[in-house]
């Protein structure tokens, strides 16, 4: 008898490469992972020419559901799914006017909760990146969660890969700058680089009070604000150094749409992400001491198939599901939403953006070590 944990998953978009072919082709077995939970349904809120998910779903077995609540409820009353994989990233949506991709994270945790409501289902979800571009809209399946007591798992894949080289994560009990090196789109991999700093700022001493402001700059405006020494080159440099493959030389002029992110923290520490996108392919990052030392490394990601970084995030998925215990505190997620969403409304306004009553103060999980 098959007693593997079941699940379900509601996607926006599952063609080659998407998040949902990086996670859900492994809880089908493909991408050489060996499934610790059983997929048994799905939900596509798109089919395009490319599409996988059928071709999968009918040489797996897995059911094809018409609506978020078919493949929620599916099984039930008799063998009702043990977890929810929920993933909002890639396909054709709108933008609005701040660049944000606008996918239908809200809807999809409505109609998801809805139907676990109506079918008495409390089972753990993950939710993938960040909550929603809008912050209230990230402040309702917060609080919808917390108050229905459904464990939630959030946020990016990068934070869990291994950093290189090897460092004590006791350095970052003392951390006062925090610098992210990052690449990509200014929101969907900005958000990935705010989870990278704010998973190396929660284990700074004392538990994390949360965020103040976020300021956004971009293009030749960054690099004159660097000149009029408002923010750490040299925490740049070292991040930059820290990665196996940088080019030669200095970023400046040699990026496509640069930007910077500069987040302030109501305990004084200040994080930078700095997007240097056509320069930079990996994530890396310099951590500085109130004493001054300096730590760089390197987030150890695939650059193509298979994306070992989701083969770690899928494992980590199937354990929260098998024990009902994320395995980071989830405010850390809903902390970099309001961070990256920030971040691109500087960017739209052209001036800091302050946060304090959406700062999100935490005590954060023991989990495993950064590196």
């Amino acid at each position: 008898m098959n007693t593997k944990k079941r699940v379900t998953a509601i996607i926006t978009v599952y063609r080659l490469n998407a998040h949902a072919d990086v996670i859900v082709s492994r809880l089908f077995g493909e991408l050489g992972h060996d499934p610790q939970v059983e997929l048994v349904s799905m939900y596509t809120d798109q089919v395009p020419d490319n599409d996988m998910s059928r071709e999968l779903a009918a040489r797996h077995g897995v059911a094809i559901c018409d609506t978020i609540e078919q493949a929620v409820s599916f099984g039930a009353p008799e063998q009702p799914i043990d977890g929810i994989v929920v993933i909002g990233e890639h396909g054709e949506y709108p933008w609005n006017e701040k660049r944000q991709h606008l996918y239908p994270r809200l809807r999809f945790m409505q109609e998801t909760l809805a139907a676990m409501d109506k079918h008495g289902i409390r089972v753990p979800i993950f939710l993938d990146k960040h909550f929603s571009f809008d912050d209230a809209a990230a402040r309702w399946i917060y609080d919808e969660v917390k108050r229905r007591g459904i464990a939630l798992m959030a946020g990016s894949s990068i934070p869990y890969a291994p950093s290189l080289p090897n460092y004590d994560p006791a350095v970052l009990r003392g951390a006062r700058d925090l610098f992210v090196v990052s690449h990509g789109g200014l929101e969907s991999y900005g958000f990935h680089a705010m989870e990278v700093m704010q998973r190396l700022a929660e284990r700074r001493a004392g538990a994390e009070t949360g965020v103040d402001s976020v300021m956004a700059l971009e293009g030749e405006a960054m690099w004159e604000a660097m000149e009029r020494g408002e923010w750490p080159e040299e925490l740049m440099l070292r991040a930059l150094a820290a990665l196996p493959d940088t080019p030669d030389g200095h970023p400046r002029g040699r990026c496509a749409d640069p930007a910077l992110f500069v987040v302030a923290y109501k305990d004084g520490t200040m994080g930078y992400v700095a997007q240097l996108h056509g320069f930079v392919s990996r994530w890396s990052y310099a951590v500085r001491a109130a004493d001054g030392t300096v730590t760089a490394a390197y987030c150890n990601t695939d650059a193509g198939r298979p994306y070992r970084h989701f083969e770690t995030l899928t494992c980590m998925i199937e354990e929260m599901v098998m024990t009902g215990k994320p395995p980071c505190a989830v405010e850390r997620h809903l902390l970099t939403t309001h961070m990256i969403n920030a971040a691109m409304e500087s960017l739209y306004a052209k001036r800091p953006i302050a946060i304090p009553e959406l700062g999100v103060e935490y005590c954060p999980a023991n989990e495993q070590s950064p590196d």
